[in-house]
């Protein structure tokens, strides 16, 4: 009796394993028979773009030479219009400072007095600088060349300009020291992007 219980457990053991093999070769017919005929259907793709350019920030100003003045005298004033554009493609703000040379040592750049005001000149409203060519320290100068709103910075926009008006005198007071003396001014204009910069 043990003999066949023995048998008749282990033929349904096989029975049951060739019933597994085979419900596993159904499914994967089955899946086979699924993946062929979804290669059958219809598909479409579509795809977007984007494009990206980089601004500009481009300050220029006109004329190159301001000022050519000689002779120079104790009691003479002058003043010229000088643009600042702005030939970039985004906001700018900008800023001015300045040098002067005193190769001669004479001092003339320190006994000039000079006043920038916006507008044509003679300008209009509350002056941007007012002083001396060269004070004790620095030039003249308007604005702050750091990053950021600043007093004192100027704005503008893309394609647009400003004209401003820097005016001079030399004082009648002015003794013979600078007699003959000789002073070439440079004024830098710095610009920044006013975008993503407060």
């Amino acid at each position: 009796m043990d003999d066949l219980e023995a048998g008749l457990t282990d033929r349904r053991r096989r029975r049951r394993r060739r019933g597994l093999v085979v419900l596993l070769l159904t499914f994967a017919l089955a899946s086979l028979g699924a993946g062929m005929f979804s290669l059958a259907l219809f598909t479409d793709t579509d795809a977007s773009d984007g494009s990206f350019t980089a601004g500009t920030i481009d300050i220029n100003t006109t004329p190159v030479t301001l000022f050519t003045v000689n002779p120079l005298m104790p009691g003479d004033s002058g003043s010229a219009t000088l643009t600042v554009r702005n030939d970039g493609t985004a906001q700018l703000r900008y800023m001015m400072d300045s040098t002067s040379t005193n190769t001669d040592g004479l001092g003339l750049r320190s006994a000039l007095n000079l006043t920038i005001t916006a507008g044509t000149c003679p300008g209009a409203g509350a002056p941007l600088y007012s002083g001396l060519l060269w004070g004790p320290v620095v030039g003249a100068k308007f604005g702050v060349i750091t990053a950021g709103a600043q007093a004192g910075d100027r704005v503008l926009d893309a394609g647009t300009t400003e004209d401003l008006c820097f005016a001079w005198d030399l004082p009648g007071a002015t003794g013979n020291g600078v007699q003959g003396a000789t002073t070439t001014a440079t004024f830098t204009f710095h610009a920044e992007q006013t975008a993503n910069n407060p």
